[in-house]
Order: C-alpha cells, then sequence, then structure tokens
C-alpha cells in the first residue's frame, strides 16, 4: 500500500491512541482474507433477521412496557430531498413537492400522538435527533412546526443534546436561525468529499466555501457543536485527493468527523451501478485511504472513538469513551447509556430494552396506515435472554474494544467459557492474526488493527450470522 509504518507500538489497546498502534505491514498482510460484507452493528439482532410477523399490537406492548420514569431519545426521520446523490442508500423521496412536507407533518403529529397513548407516562427526552434524507427539506415555519410537535409531547431535560444532518447546498441563513431558536446545539454537515471529480460522479457539487459558510453561520448562532460527515471509498477517490478534502475540513476544525466506507449495495440503490465501471477505488487502494485518513486526523489531535468516529478531546464523545458510557444505536455512537429510542417518520426503528420495531418505509403506505389510526409497524423482533446478552457484547466490543467475562458473568449469569465457546472458537483465529488478545478465562481487547477489523471480532458473538449465507446474499455492505 505504501504507507509510511512509522513508530510502532506493542500490541494490546487502550481508549486514547489506538492509531498509533497500527502495523500497516501486518494490516496489508492480512486484510484481503477480510475483505468481505458484515453487519455494522447498529443494533443486535440486525435487521435482516426481523420478522414481519411482528404486529401493530406488539409495537404498543413493547411501548406500554416502558418505565413510566424512563429518559428517552427521540428520533424524526425527514425522507424528502430535492435531488439524489448517487452513492446514498438512505431512505429517501426525491420531491420538489411542497405538498408532501405538509402531509408528512400531519402525518408524524399523528403517529407521536398513537406512540403516546401508549406510553405509561410523559416521558423524559435526553436527546432529540432529526436525519434523512434532508431534514432542511424543510422550510424555517416547518421546521418549527416539527420541533413543536416533539417538544410538545415529551419533556426536554434540560442539557438534552438535540441535534439535526443538514444538506449545506439546500440549508439557508433563516433555517439556522430558527434551528437556533428552538434550541438546537448540534450539528451535523453532509460533506462526503471536496473534491470535484468525485462530486461529479456522485451527483453532488458542493463547494467547500458553502461547507464553511454554513458552519461559521451556526457556531456564530450559538449551535457550536458541529459534525462532519465523510465517505472513502468513492469514485475517483486517491490518497492524495482524500488528503486534500481532509485539508480543507480540517481548517473549519469541526468538533467531530464520522469517516464512512462507501456501501455499494446496488440490489438497495440502483443508481450506483453506474459506479461500477471502473471508477472505484479497489480493495487495497480504499483501505490506504482509509489508514491515511486516520493517522491525518490524529495528528490533528482527533481521538477515534468506536470504528469511523473522531472526535475532539473535549467532545462528549471523548468523554463518553473515558467514562464508560460510550454506546451504540441507528444513529450511531451517543452519549447517552442505556436509553430507549423512539423513532417517527418512514422508516424509522425503534429501540426499547425488549425490543426492536421498525415503521413502513414507502411513504403512502406510512401515510395511509397512519392516517387510519394505526401504528404503521412492518417488522421488528423481541429480545431473548440471549439477544440480550450478546447485544450488551457486540456493544462493548463496538464502543470499548474490550470484553470481561467477569462482567457478562455478573450481568446475564452463566458461564461465559461454556455459553460463548463457539464465539471464543471463531475469536481464536482472529487472535492468530493479531486482531485480538485473549485471556485464559475469556477476557479480550482488541489490538489496533482489530480496530480497523472491529466489525470482524463482533460478528464471532453474532448467533444469527451466517457467514457463508452472508457472503453470497445480498446483505450487508463490505466491513472496510
Amino acid at each position: 500500500m505504501g504507507i509510511d509504518e512509522g513508530v510502532r507500538r506493542p500490541r494490546g489497546t487502550n481508549r486514547d491512541g489506538w492509531e498509533s498502534e497500527l502495523d500497516f505491514a501486518e494490516l496489508e498482510r492480512i486484510f484481503p482474507r477480510y475483505v468481505g460484507p458484515g453487519p455494522r452493528y447498529t443494533s443486535y439482532p440486525t435487521v435482516p433477521v426481523w420478522t414481519g410477523a411482528f404486529e401493530p399490537d406488539d409495537h404498543a406492548r413493547a411501548l406500554r412496557a416502558l418505565p413510566s420514569d424512563a429518559e428517552i431519545s427521540l428520533y424524526a426521520h425527514v425522507p424528502f430531498c430535492a435531488s439524489l446523490c448517487h452513492f446514498c442508500a438512505c431512505n429517501r423521496v426525491i420531491t420538489r413537492d411542497p405538498d408532501l412536507p405538509e402531509r408528512y407533518l400531519q402525518t408524524i403529529e399523528a403517529e407521536l400522538d398513537l406512540a403516546r397513548a401508549e406510553l405509561p407516562g410523559r416521558l423524559r427526552c435526553g436527546q432529540l435527533h432529526w436525519g434523512g434524507g434532508t431534514p432542511t427539506h424543510l422550510h424555517p415555519r416547518q421546521i418549527e412546526r416539527l420541533f413543536r410537535a416533539m417538544s410538545d409531547r415529551f419533556d426536554l431535560v434540560p442539557g438534552a443534546e438535540i441535534s439535526i444532518e443538514v444538506d449545506p447546498r439546500v440549508t439557508t441563513a433563516e433555517q439556522v436561525d430558527v434551528l437556533a431558536d428552538c434550541g438546537f446545539n448540534r450539528i451535523s454537515l453532509g460533506v462526503q468529499d471536496t473534491n470535484e471529480e468525485t462530486q461529479r460522479a456522485i451527483h453532488r457539487i458542493q463547494p467547500f466555501s458553502m461547507t464553511r459558510g454554513l458552519t461559521e453561520r451556526a457556531r456564530a448562532r450559538g449551535i457550536e457543536r458541529v459534525n462532519y460527515d465523510l465517505i472513502y471509498g468513492l469514485p475517483h477517490q486517491t490518497v492524495e485527493s482524500f488528503a486534500g478534502t481532509l485539508d480543507e475540513v480540517l481548517s473549519a476544525r469541526p468538533d467531530r468527523i464520522a469517516l464512512y466506507g462507501y456501501a455499494h449495495v446496488t440490489w438497495v440503490a440502483k443508481q450506483q451501478r453506474g459506479f461500477e465501471r471502473g471508477d472505484l477505488p479497489d480493495p487495497a487502494r480504499r483501505i490506504e485511504i482509509f489508514l491515511s485518513a486516520i493517522r491525518r486526523l490524529a495528528d490533528a489531535g482527533y481521538r477515534a472513538i468506536g470504528m469511523d468516529h473522531f472526535a475532539l478531546p473535549e467532545d462528549e464523545l471523548a468523554r463518553a469513551l473515558d467514562s464508560g458510557t460510550l454506546r451504540r444505536n441507528f444513529m450511531g455512537y451517543t452519549t447517552r447509556e442505556g436509553v430507549d429510542v423512539l423513532a417517527f417518520g418512514p422508516s424509522a426503528i425503534s429501540e426499547t430494552r425488549d425490543a426492536y420495531v421498525q415503521v413502513e418505509k414507502d411513504l403512502p403506505r406510512w401515510f395511509a396506515e397512519v392516517e387510519a389510526g394505526r401504528l404503521a409497524t412492518t417488522r421488528g423482533i423481541w429480545l431473548t435472554p440471549d439477544d440480550r446478552a450478546r447485544r450488551w457484547i457486540i456493544g462493548r466490543i463496538m464502543c470499548e474494544a474490550r470484553l470481561s467475562a467477569a462482567e457478562v458473568e455478573g450481568r446475564f449469569g452463566g458461564c461465559f467459557r461454556d455459553d460463548f465457546a463457539a464465539a471464543l472458537d471463531r475469536l481464536r483465529a482472529l487472535e492468530k492474526d493479531g486482531l485480538v488478545e485473549l485471556s485464559e478465562n475469556g477476557d479480550l481487547v482488541v489490538t489496533g488493527v482489530g480496530r480497523v477489523l472491529l466489525r470482524h471480532v463482533a460478528m464471532a458473538f453474532d448467533a444469527h450470522l451466517d457467514p457463508e449465507a452472508a457472503q453470497s446474499a445480498r446483505t450487508f455492505s463490505q466491513t472496510v
């Protein structure tokens, strides 16, 4: 790959600076064996094993089971976009019809009321997030209406994180002003790549001056916490071109940077098929871009969080990493430990201590179900005791890169080495490649090399995963 290996440190990892332990020559040697699909583990069990037999009555029962004094996270999915970004596999509706957002707002208000009717009390909200789609497809009055619809039905706790994903190409100064007036205190800007050739290929022309201007406007209005989302593995990317992207991004000093691998899932996003003519980086170049970016972000003072997030040391994610309260859910890495997520809007996924629930993805069907007075449940799963234990274990691996056998036994009972013998057998193969270190009793530490392949470490504990089927089926994106 031609990456300067730098100073190698002994294997093993801690909560700060795992990227400095990377043995790039070793990664070059073993990486071909780990090229393949795998879950991102924003949930466990993962979505493909959920069942369509999970009915609206199950959904309502999961809501009723929440404690009346619970602190929750709220999520709203705003599906609308004015144009299609060719890399995108998110659930979105491309439209310029002004009537659709109005109907969406009426329907999500009704959906909120349907959920509130099942909940045991007026729950407190410690985290509110909007994703998409493009939430700033809504004009200022609509933004305020959606915020009031959620905050009037759930009490925002003091200091709640209130965040939104925005597209700098369509987000105006007036929208930023309304977001600030509503109390939004974190804004996540989709950047992806600043190279013009790559932007043309993905149908997203966005000069960095536009991104910087929106960043400055948000900070001037008191939305001081700014995230940037980047994607590696896009068409025409090279180590050199992505270094140019990082030069521009780092000049704005965002609080967090999410560095996602491009998910080439043409069975979901047919427009991606145009990338298959040879424009995509091959696996070796893709990992080279990723590893070079890790080195650059570390040199710039960012701490590596989990598998794809980087944060300044004073950011809440870095503090959660230090305190052991870092968690992962469908909103990515989060600072809220043990919090149920209630999600609204088409395709939204809720997570409770007992179940996962997804509502209807198709916008017309979502409209029809909710307008008929029904929760638009499309699939879900009740968690078994084994699921809960494995969810906790996988969460520790994805967030802490370590696992204590005694802690698992203290929380869930049983004998760790007996109950997870198959997982430990799979991990021993990874240990030979230097991804993990295992103790005699089953304690696990993920190495620097293993951090790059973190999803493979978590996959060892996935009782629902058939690796051979995952390789052949159109189910998951590439793990790196």
